[in-house]
């Protein structure tokens, strides 16, 4: 027989696989604010004992976004006890990996209407643009508390160089120049100790950037690596007059090559 006598309906299948799995998560999650319930009062529901500190009053309901989908939690509500749970946060609203994946998707460079899209495929439940924007400022707050961090201990080599990336101004895309220093501190691993944004790499960029990092608590740094920027040169002897500076050999080899290629197209136009 060459026809198919059994046919699989994959799209179906994976639907009543994921209610499946959001359904336990679900009951696992209520299972568990039951049991801590339970260590609360010194007893289960019902449950007849002098060992008792408290009763049951009723619950609650409340929902929470998970990888598996939106669940609903019946939280106890305890008599005298205040019900605190170690499960989830008070007036959490998604599990901490969704939110991480909706910073995730919004640094990817993901829109916010397709951050929308997505996250009412995956989850069954839309995320507004609000709380998306809301996770934004969250996580900026902490970037920059990383950024302007105390540098503490010795750094003896700095690397500095420039990160391009498109930024948008106004609705056009522009270029901007990223400027990074990762350092090898004096327990021989290396850090990113600064990243800041600047229009171009400049000397007036570059000082800026530099000073920031010597105000931080840059110190004992013997050699900085680079390319050979004029405008990075100059920064390093004004802001580190004791350092040296050395050029980068991935930038010296870049040169070269494109250099080499350079000269053998011409070289080749002449001869045609």
């Amino acid at each position: 027989m060459s026809e198919k006598i059994i046919q699989l309906n994959e799209a179906v299948i994976k639907q009543e696989l994921g209610e499946l799995v959001r359904e336990s998560v679900e009951k696992t999650l209520n299972e568990l604010l039951d049991q801590e319930a339970d260590r609360l009062t010194n007893a289960r529901r019902y449950e007849r004992s002098e060992e008792r500190v408290d009763t049951r009053a009723g619950s609650y309901s409340r929902k929470l976004l998970t990888k598996a989908g939106e669940v609903t939690l019946k939280v106890p509500k305890l008599r005298t006890l205040t019900f605190e749970t170690a499960i989830i946060q008070r007036y959490q609203k998604r599990e901490i990996s969704v939110e991480e994946a909706l910073v995730e998707m919004y640094l990817a460079g993901v829109s916010v209407r397709r951050v929308e899209d997505i996250t009412e495929a995956l989850w069954g439940s839309r995320v507004s643009a609000g709380t998306v924007s809301e996770l934004n400022k969250k996580v900026y707050v902490r970037i920059e508390e990383w950024r302007q961090r105390p540098l503490q201990g010795k750094y003896p080599y700095v690397y500095l160089d420039g990160i391009y990336l498109k930024r948008n101004w106004g609705g056009e895309y522009e270029n901007v120049a990223i400027l990074v220093a990762m350092a090898v501190n004096q327990d021989g691993y290396r850090e990113v100790i600064g990243a800041a944004e600047g229009m171009k790499e400049d000397k007036e960029s570059w000082l800026s950037f530099l000073k920031s990092l010597k105000q931080r608590g840059l110190d004992g740094t013997q050699l900085f690596i680079g390319d050979k920027c004029l405008g990075l040169l100059e920064a390093v002897h004004e802001t580190f007059p004791a350092s040296k500076f050395q050029r980068c050999t991935v930038h010296f080899y870049r040169y070269i090559s494109w250099s080499w290629q350079s000269k053998r197209y011409k070289f080749t136009v002449q001869k045609i």
